[in-house]
């Protein structure tokens, strides 16, 4: 350790990071522990040592410039004749900068989301490194060989939970088809191609199969490209429709019925003995409102329409203001009494501590109410939610509880993620770099399954 603090100087030493000091002293270690003998590469006999060797890489500290002094032999194996050098870091021979140094611009590229400018300057800023734009993709090319995606397919498929979710993302003029785990929190696989249509689905949900995939049931939107590719794919897989997507088309069903609501309010509120025609006598005064009169329709509508959220909201995940907000809602437009009713009783009906047989029994009962169906807004997301569809989106019911999944949203997250670097880098250039960057992301994530902590990324 005197070695180094006199080939560094104290000041760098003592600024450096706990584990940019460990990497030092491995350094120094291997230095004055050189073996006089190693195996040789090429035949495996003991090689005699034929020189030393020295080298300095830059390696990080916080406004500092920190250097890693480390010494290597070369090493001639007689038997084989061949000489060869045994270098002891985990980076290129000819490197530059020490490992530090690339996973510090790998965590800036691929968990902070900066783009390769903003990367360059945040470590000349940091760190006072004059990094080149050629170091930065090689330190992806690098951290992409090292990949081992068949011991990725194998984990996944080891714990594979039996459930899929499966989403399309458009980007630029090619789609990446995208499959998650969502209980598992892992990233089953995904496929880039130049049409979204049901043969590229059909080979993609093929290519799963083939890697020993067999799910119970699969989650999608309402595209119609998902029912004949799985019932050619996986016949007996259960087809669940995403409930989120359902949901957001009756609540919009449900909200227009609002605004009708709205714009009848306003023109009660317009009623009465009309103004005289002509402009008004220079100095009178038009009468305001008595005060004990309360709000106009006028206003009473316009309070319901800016809190008209409240319609559509779970009544449990409103605080006290917005439920006294709610009450005042209801007093001054009756009529959406009704359409909250229906929201509520939406959102039981599609509620995951419930059987099968009490959700299709609850939606009956929906069905028949004719307050419900006297209103036609409700009667057309009634109508839109025919047997077959809504029996997709009851699919969850069928699983036990634990396993109960009825919505896609993990596999939407992970396409907003991607959807996030794509506006970052504001530019995909190539089918080859589109997929270098999915396979860099995807082994970054770190699954958290389902009661239970995060597994750390794959090394």
């Amino acid at each position: 350790m005197k070695d180094t603090a006199c080939a560094l100087g104290r000041r760098h030493l003592t600024s450096v990071s706990p584990r940019t000091q460990a990497e030092i002293m491995l350094g120094n270690k291997a230095a004055h522990r050189t073996p006089r003998a190693h195996p040789c590469r090429h035949c495996g006999r003991p090689a005699r040592r034929k020189r030393l060797l020295r080298r300095r890489l830059r390696s990080l500290a916080y406004r500092q410039e920190a250097w890693l002094d480390v010494r290597y032999a070369e090493y001639h194996c007689r038997p084989c004749r061949k000489s060869f050098r045994h270098w002891p870091l985990d980076v290129p021979p000819k490197s530059r900068y020490d490992g530090a140094v690339r996973a510090a611009v790998l965590e800036r590229l691929l968990r902070d989301g900066l783009n390769v400018e903003r990367t360059r300057e945040a470590m000349r800023r940091d760190f006072l490194l004059e990094l080149s734009v050629g170091f930065v993709y090689d330190c992806l090319d690098r951290e992409l060989r090292r990949l081992d995606l068949p011991e990725h397919r194998r984990r996944t498929l080891e714990g594979f939970s039996g459930t899929l979710c499966v989403d399309e993302l458009h980007l630029g003029r090619h789609a990446l088809l995208l499959a998650t785990d969502p209980l598992a929190d892992e990233v089953i696989g995904f496929a880039l191609v130049g049409d979204n249509d049901v043969a590229h689905m059909r080979r993609f949900l093929l290519a799963l199969k083939g890697h020993g995939f067999l799910p119970e049931v699969v989650i999608t939107d309402g595209s119609n490209i998902y029912p004949p590719a799985l019932a050619e794919v996986w016949p007996e897989a259960s087809h669940q429709l995403c409930v989120f997507h359902a949901l957001k088309g009756v609540n919009e069903k449900v909200l227009d019925a609002v605004r009708r609501v709205r714009r009848a309010c306003q023109r009660r509120g317009k009623a009465g003995r009309k103004r005289k025609p002509g402009r008004p006598r220079k100095g009178a005064k038009r009468r305001g409102r008595r005060p004990g009169e309360g709000p106009t329709n006028e206003e009473k509508a316009a309070f319901a329409y800016r809190r008209r959220y409240l319609i559509v909201r779970r009544l449990e995940g409103l605080n006290e203001g917005e439920k006294a907000d709610l009450e005042r809602v209801l007093g001054y437009v009756p009529e959406l009494r009704t359409l909250w009713r229906f929201a509520q009783e939406v959102y039981k009906a599609w509620g995951t501590d419930q059987s099968l047989k009490v959700a299709r029994w609850r939606w009956a009962r929906i069905r028949n109410r004719a307050e419900y169906q006297g209103v036609p807004e409700l009667k057309a997301a009634l109508d839109g939610l025919e047997k077959g569809k809504l029996e997709k989106t009851l699919a969850f019911l069928a699983l036990p509880p634990a396993r109960r999944q009825r919505t896609n949203n993990h596999v939407e997250r992970m396409n907003r993620s991607l959807r996030f670097d794509e506006k970052v880098r504001y530019r995909w250039r190539s089918r080859k770099s589109i997929v270098r960057w999915v396979l860099l992301r995807v082994s970054r994530h770190a699954p958290r399954p389902k009661g239970r902590g995060p597994r750390p990324p794959p090394a």
